[in-house]
């Protein structure tokens, strides 16, 4: 039980710094490892985003730009919430096989083309990165990536980027917690380790502060591409 929780509370470290630096979430690759069902995995894992969320959003909230927000946030609630309660019914396996895939194939893409790509802000684009981002929240309680991709080719700086990344998560963790707990994902268990991940997400969470004051916005993408990579073999390994 010991070093379950130690590794909780060393992988909140690392998910509240990654989080902070480049707005992803690593650490639902490695926590269905150590819960006892997959479902308060992704509880666990929603909870300690939504607290590392909160304090980048209260910090970066003059960076928000709400009318170009709505649009993918609320496809982002009706399709997350959806899968969500067909999660009670799948198997994962073969879908987390195709996230990983998925996950490489499009960081490389955009690493090599970035320069040429620049999505816009149309209501179709926003509806498209929601849907995706929906599926794998709900399913994977990993729906970052579709996310930060859209939002860092149509942010302008790093710093809306952050700011808008963070409220969407901020925002899609409370309302998938509220579903998760009506389906009976949230435990004491969950809320327990909750408590024990508290301290690392303190800590990963100022880390991660530092380390992105200094990141020149001209390879912040780049960074944020490679993490992207780096977690399509993650789960690929793991699976």
């Amino acid at each position: 039980m010991s070093s379950i929780v130690l590794f909780i509370f060393l992988l909140s470290i690392g998910a509240s710094f990654i989080q902070r630096t480049t707005g992803g979430i690593f650490i639902m690759t490695m926590l269905p490892f150590l819960m006892p069902t997959y479902g308060e995995a992704t509880t666990l894992s929603g909870l300690l985003a939504i607290t590392t969320s909160a304090a980048i959003v209260w910090r970066l909230r003059s960076y928000v730009t709400w009318q170009r927000l709505w649009p993918i946030l609320l496809t982002f609630i009706i399709v997350s919430t959806i899968a969500i309660f067909a999660l009670t019914r799948i198997e994962d396996h073969i879908l987390q096989r195709i996230l990983g895939v998925a996950l490489i194939l499009i960081s490389i893409y955009f690493m090599l083309f970035s320069q040429r790509i620049k999505l816009p802000t149309t209501k179709n684009v926003q509806v498209g990165a929601g849907t995706l981002s929906g599926l794998m929240g709900g399913f994977f309680g990993m729906q970052g990536p579709p996310a930060v991709l859209y939002f860092i080719q149509s942010e302008p700086t790093k710093e809306h980027y952050m700011a808008m990344a963070q409220t969407y998560f901020l925002i899609g963790n409370v309302m998938m917690t509220g579903v998760r707990a009506y389906n009976g994902f949230f435990t004491t268990t969950v809320a327990f380790d909750y408590l024990y991940g508290l301290g690392g997400v303190i800590i990963g969470t100022m880390l991660g502060a530092y380390v992105f004051k200094h990141i020149p916005n001209r390879i912040f993408r780049y960074i944020v591409y490679a993490y992207i990579c780096i977690s399509g073999f993650i789960i690929l390994m793991t699976n």
